[in-house]
Parts: structure tokens; C-alpha cells; sequence
């Protein structure tokens, strides 16, 4: 960053500076206070500068912050420039009256906010970090390192993703397949009660829904297939009309049966 330059509507601000010829109008004179004021920004701005890129590279001075208190950054002006506060507080106000960025933060009690008087002025931040050739070539190839390792993470991440849902859809069509399995066993199983029923050879022509989960289900297989169980009978319930869920009282017990509808034998044109 060179010199700033000084807008017009702070002009004004640069008689304050107590400078030699501090009350006079010559254009020399005016000159010389203009060029002591850019001369304490120059010497502000690489100060504050310096100072925000050794925060940012390792922060060797153990600095708490970028933003360096006032006193700090007055005294340090004092002792490049000879400058006095007056001076430095002139240096402030062009600051705050300038509509340009010139590369400095004023900030106040609060870090988030901008000051807006020379009072209430706290600290002073460079927006503009002065780094070293070797900082800024290590913070660029960390920030590289990280993009590739924050790209490769997200690749694996789909990637698992995928396969997940692959997993999963197998799942799903696996579990559908031995719904569809289950109903034709539970189907078979209720037919063939109803058959041994007309031949005398049961009891009742309806036959218990545990009974038959029983029967198709081994003990040690019950817990893994009861989702696919849970599904068959709903399936039947909903879609099955040769088999009606009935509740009856067996063993003194009410539960839930299954009875196989036989077919009307007679067609539409005989009724």
C-alpha cells in the first residue's frame, strides 16, 4: 500500500497538527502539514501491518490480539516519527472522517464494532496483514493440504454413502422377496388346513395365526424374520380374500385365526 491520500472534506483536520507553521495558510506551509500527516499513516499503516501478519504467522511476539491497543501503536508512532499525541490524535480523526479504506480498523470496547469518535477508541487493526514470502507459501500450501484432505473426505463420504444405500436397497428387495415367500407358505399352510378339515382330519377349519408362524418359523430364526412376518400378515389382511382373519375362542383362550374361503361355485350368468 502507498501513502493514503487525504480526501477534501479533511482538510481541515490537518491544521491541527503542531507543526511550525500550524497557523499559517501558505501553501508551503500547508504542504508540510499534509506531508507529516501522510507520513505518521504510512508509518501507522506498516506498523499495524507488520504487526497483523506476525499474529498471523506464528505469532512470535505473543501478541493477545491483531488489533493493537492505541497506547501501544501512539507510542510506537512517537518514536519513528517524534510526532505527539496531538498529532496522532489528528492522524485518528482523518482516519475516521476519510470515506476511503486506507487499511485501518478503529475499533472500540467491542471488537465486532468500528469506533466512531477518537475517544472511544481502543485498538487499532490492519485489514491488510503484511506476511512473509515463507508465511505466506507455508499458509498457502496448509490451505491446498486442507482442500484436497476437505475434497477426499467428501469423496469417501459419498462414496460410503453410496454404498449404504446400495446396502440398503438390497435389503429392502431381499426382505420383499421373502415377504412374498412367506405369504405363499402362509397360504399353502391355511389351504391345506381347510382341505384336512373337509376330509375330517382337523378339528376346526380355521387354524391359529401363531400357530402357523410357529410352524414356518424355527424358534432361533423368529426374532431375525419377525419384520418379514409382520409384513406377510398385513399382506394378507389387505390383500388376500381367500383367507379371513377371524377371532376365536381356543383352549379357553381368544386369538386370532385364519380361515381359508372356498370359492363360490356358481358364475355370474348362473345367478
Amino acid at each position: 500500500m502507498g501513502k493514503p491520500s487525504a480526501p477534501q472534506e479533511a482538510e481541515d483536520n490537518m491544521k491541527l497538527l503542531p507543526v511550525d507553521c500550524e497557523r499559517k495558510t501558505d501553501e508551503f506551509c500547508q504542504a508540510k502539514q499534509k506531508a507529516a500527516l501522510l507520513e505518521l499513516l504510512h508509518e501507522l499503516y506498516n506498523f499495524l501491518a507488520i504487526q497483523a501478519g506476525n499474529f498471523e504467522c506464528g505469532n512470535p511476539e505473543k501478541l493477545k490480539s491483531k488489533c493493537i491497543p492505541v497506547m501501544e501503536a501512539q507510542e510506537y508512532i512517537a518514536n519513528v516519527t517524534s510526532s505527539s499525541s496531538a498529532k496522532f490524535e489528528a492522524a485518528l480523526t482523518w482516519i475516521l472522517s476519510s470515506n476511503k479504506d486506507v487499511g485501518i480498523w478503529l475499533k472500540g470496547e467491542d471488537p465486532s464494532e468500528l469506533a466512531t469518535t477518537v475517544d472511544k477508541v481502543v485498538c487499532l487493526e490492519s485489514t491488510h496483514p503484511r506476511m512473509g514470502v515463507g508465511c505466506r507459501l507455508s499458509r498457502a500450501l496448509l490451505t491446498a493440504v486442507t482442500n484436497v484432505l476437505i475434497f477426499f473426505w467428501c469423496l469417501a463420504f459419498l462414496w460410503g454413502l453410496l454404498i449404504l444405500l446400495k446396502y440398503r436397497w438390497r435389503k429392502l428387495e431381499e426382505e420383499e422377496q421373502a415377504m412374498y415367500e412367506m405369504v405363499k407358505k402362509i397360504i399353502d399352510v391355511v389351504q391345506d388346513h381347510y382341505v384336512d378339515w373337509e376330509q375330517d382330519m382337523e378339528r376346526y377349519p380355521y387354524v391359529g395365526i401363531l400357530h402357523v408362524r410357529d410352524t414356518l418359523i424355527p424358534p432361533q430364526s423368529r426374532r431375525r424374520m419377525k419384520r418379514v412376518w409382520d409384513r406377510a400378515v398385513e399382506f394378507l389382511a389387505s390383500n388376500e380374500s381367500r383367507i379371513q382373519t377371524e377371532s376365536h375362542r381356543v383352549a379357553g383362550e381368544d386369538m386370532l385365526v385364519w380361515r381359508w374361503t372356498k370359492p363360490s361355485s356358481f358364475s355370474d350368468s348362473e345367478r
